[in-house]
């Protein structure tokens, strides 16, 4: 039985446990990975960057690439052009990327529109044609993460995983359901475990692990490696931690307020007030929807759509002061 609070290597790098962060568009920016990384992710990965706009310098590319303070620093790329892909892939490695993920597993209609994404597994030959020109332009190691198929009727991540793993590819993650599925129904660990056997690389398990039970039971059910954590660590960012044995995690209210005005706090520095108060309001939604469920709707409203900062911080304290002590600690 794999131990998820052992390393993992990858290439040359390694892992500080077998729970790593999951690249969330919107989500997993750099004060959240920051934290994730802080309060014990084994690694974590940025957001989807998109290879065009990175090769063409615009400012949102910029901001999803950097990296400060975590190790390895994995940068997720997005193309459907293999120009794109390789040149963003130099200048994420210019940057100080350690790592380059190339996505194949986004379900967004913006995304699987424009050829990218999950829409790669419906043309593996260019997905193929990526990956090697990924790995072609840089020194350092390249991943895919994939979705099971574009659909039930075309569960073509095992030949695309083996495909990836003779182009050079050294790590390859799956999440449980294709693309059709978006996050519907349950993530099917059986399928992730008929990809496992096709490959010898590092293999990571995705979807629906939230407690540390689900991480055993995917590790044990699928043969991977290491387990990847998206959607449960919303609300939530040291929740890898919490899953890889790491006892750090907030226990109280006072705890969560602290972790939560620290947390907005970074968001206001890295983005400046303006844009960092927007970007904000997501992450304080998931905070109050876990640690404040019986807040006034009047004053959830007043703090989601406050310009204050100082009323922002004052009021969290009120709002998760008032939960149920009860409902705060981590819950195995």
């Amino acid at each position: 039985m794999i131990d998820p609070t052992s390393s993992l290597k990858v290439g040359p790098l390694t892992t500080r446990n077998r729970v790593i962060l999951a690249p969330m568009s919107g989500v997993s920016d750099l004060p959240f990975r920051q934290l994730a990384y802080e309060y014990g992710a084994g690694m974590v990965v940025t957001e989807m960057v998109a290879s065009r706009e990175l090769v063409g310098r615009s400012a949102e590319s910029q901001v999803r690439l950097q990296g400060e303070g975590i190790s390895p620093h994995v940068v997720q790329l997005a193309g459907r052009q293999a120009s794109w892909m390789s040149e963003a892939a130099k200048i994420s490695e210019a940057s100080g990327a350690d790592m380059i993920d190339i996505n194949m597993g986004c379900p967004a209609k913006k995304v699987t529109g424009g050829y990218s994404g999950s829409a790669l597994m419906r043309d593996l030959d260019l997905a193929l044609e990526l990956i090697e020109a990924t790995i072609e332009a840089v020194n350092i190691p390249v991943s895919v993460k994939m979705r099971l198929g574009w659909d039930e009727n075309s569960m073509n991540a095992a030949e695309l995983a083996r495909r990836a793993e003779q182009a050079g590819v050294q790590m390859v993650t799956v999440h449980g359901r294709t693309r059709s599925q978006f996050y519907d129904g349950h993530a099917d660990w059986t399928a992730i475990a008929n990809v496992r056997a096709a490959v010898t690389i590092p293999f990571i398990a995705n979807g629906d692990v939230e407690t540390v039970d689900d991480v055993d039971q995917i590790l044990k059910l699928t043969g991977a490696d290491a387990v990847m954590v998206g959607r449960q660590c919303q609300g939530r960012p040291w929740h890898c931690g919490f899953l890889a044995g790491d006892n750090n995690s907030p226990k109280t209210s006072t705890d969560i307020y602290r972790f939560v005005r620290r947390h907005y706090l970074m968001m206001i520095d890295h983005y400046g007030e303006k844009i960092g108060i927007r970007q904000s309001r997501k992450h304080l939604n998931w905070y109050l929807e876990r640690y404040a469920q019986n807040l006034d709707p009047k004053l959830r409203t007043e703090i989601l759509s406050s310009l204050d900062v100082n009323f922002v911080v004052n009021k969290l304290e009120k709002a998760i002061d008032n939960n149920d002590e009860n409902k705060i600690g981590e819950v195995a």
